[in-house]
């Protein structure tokens, strides 16, 4: 039962980081017409209009993680929360920017106020994207426990490797947010975001490598890792992935692009549980400390009643999404209702 719930909120957090990344994704590229004149003010304003039927539905996906997280594996969410908090807040910090100037640009008075708050979902994007990047890092990288089980202080997340893997991230939500408006905007702006979106891939590329080659060197990370094949199939599934989008955009097929580029986002986090497992968090100090997935893991008994809160909890998830890339499926155009 740990498996099945350990999977599940793998799942969740793996859909959250795919339909999450592109918010975060466009979110940056609006750095590329930050002035106030009008054709950088109508770029920035077309370009949240793509992401907006799908913006606070994409969030839900964190929440009922987090909720998992809570209710499934409370001493794994303690540890999560004390051990990494400058990440994590970092990343929730982020995501209540992007929220809070997505939705509050369109109150402002004026361009210039406008555009502030556009800066504000800039830097909440990288935020988020970095924070995220820097937590699976961290965890691949393994932390140090102490002997009742607990994390000993958060100066163990300022290493090369977690900063690379966050870097990483970054690079991978904005090449995602540029293949999902190649794929939505209007036809006549989708040859010059493929090729913004052919450029982001080497920076992709090169981040992949600079997490590996750095990877490779730590020992924390080869100590770690209970399953080096796995951890090694990771850095190969996202440079093939990102071949693939690279050479989907050159073809202008945006919709291959951007399913590639969304399974390069869903990837990390099964292939870091898979490279960790059985353990959850793994000591760096003293192996026999290290935290199993069973031992994080509630009572058999609560398992057994939330599964009854989840089970239709998936399915309505599901449909919502299904239904939202249904109806709002195909590239704007002028009739576009406007959300921000």
């Amino acid at each position: 039962m740990e498996l099945a719930w350990y999977a599940l909120l793998g799942l969740f957090f793996a859909t959250y980081l795919v339909l999450g990344g592109y918010d975060y994704g466009v979110g940056l590229l609006l750095a590329r017409r930050a002035g106030t004149g009008p054709g950088d003010a109508l770029a920035r304003r077309v370009a949240l209009t793509a992401v907006g039927p799908f913006f606070l539905g994409n969030e839900v996906w964190l929440v009922a993680a987090v909720g998992i997280l809570f209710g499934a594996f409370p001493t794994l969410e303690g540890e999560l929360l004390s051990g990494f908090y400058p990440v994590v807040l970092g990343a929730l910090a982020g995501v209540v920017l992007v929220t809070a100037g997505v939705q509050l640009r369109g109150r402002a008075g004026g361009e210039a106020a406008r555009a502030g708050w556009d800066r504000l979902v800039v830097v909440g994007s990288v935020l988020a994207a970095l924070g995220w990047g820097a937590l699976l890092g961290g965890l691949l990288q393994g932390v140090p426990l102490t002997a009742d089980g607990h994390v000993a202080g958060v100066g163990h997340v300022a290493t090369p490797f977690v900063a690379a893997a966050g870097l990483t991230l970054v690079a991978l939500v904005a090449l995602h947010g540029a293949t999902f408006l190649t794929l939505r905007l209007p036809a006549t702006d989708a040859p010059a975001l493929a090729r913004l979106a052919r450029g982001l891939v080497p920076a992709a590329l090169t981040a992949v490598a600079a997490a590996t080659v750095l990877g490779l060197l730590s020992d924390r990370v080869r100590a770690a890792v209970a399953r080096p094949a796995i951890a090694v199939l990771l850095p190969l599934a996202l440079v093939a992935a990102l071949l693939v989008a690279g050479a989907a955009l050159r073809r202008g097929r945006a919709g291959v692009a951007f399913a590639a580029t969304a399974t390069a986002l869903a990837l990390p986090v099964p292939l870091v549980g898979a490279a960790l497992w059985p353990r959850i968090l793994v000591s760096t100090t003293d192996p026999a400390t290290s935290l199993t997935v069973a031992e994080a893991a509630a009572s058999r008994p609560t398992l057994a009643l939330l599964g009854w809160l989840v089970l239709p909890l998936l399915p309505a998830l599901l449909g919502f999404q299904a239904m939202c890339w249904w109806v709002f499926r195909g590239r704007i155009d002028g009739r576009a209702p406007v959300y921000w």
